[in-house]
């Protein structure tokens, strides 16, 4: 049983647990869809590649990965995930700090106009 699900124009992502220094989701990435180049004041996030193959952006360096990968995104880094494959990008997101609410994303760029 999720905590919470949300759909956005990229995907949808789910909670699956959140507790005083760490919070866990599950997001999946429509094909030709991205989320916003974005950062965190607040947490650090690591992802864990489960199906597809996307593109990562840290800091500007774009990166291929797959399934059984995994990146790590300190607080403060820019970062991005992109699916340009034919199916859905689907990894677990593990965040770990102080704070974490969705107005903790400072968007530098964003498809959605969010």
């Amino acid at each position: 049983m999720s905590l919470e699900k949300s759909d956005r124009p990229w995907g949808s992502y789910e909670v699956l647990g959140e507790f005083a220094d760490y919070k866990v989701k599950t997001i999946c990435v429509k094909p030709g869809c991205r989320l916003s180049y974005q950062r965190h004041a607040k947490r650090a996030e690591h992802w864990f590649i489960v199906a597809g193959n996307p593109e990562v952006t840290i800091d500007g360096v774009i990166k291929n990965i797959g399934p059984g990968d995994s990146v790590q995104f300190p607080i403060g880094v820019l970062h991005r995930i992109a699916n340009p494959g034919a199916i859905d990008v689907i990894f677990v997101e593990v965040q770990t700090g102080t704070y974490f609410g969705e107005d903790d994303i400072e968007r530098v760029e964003d498809d959605y106009g969010r």
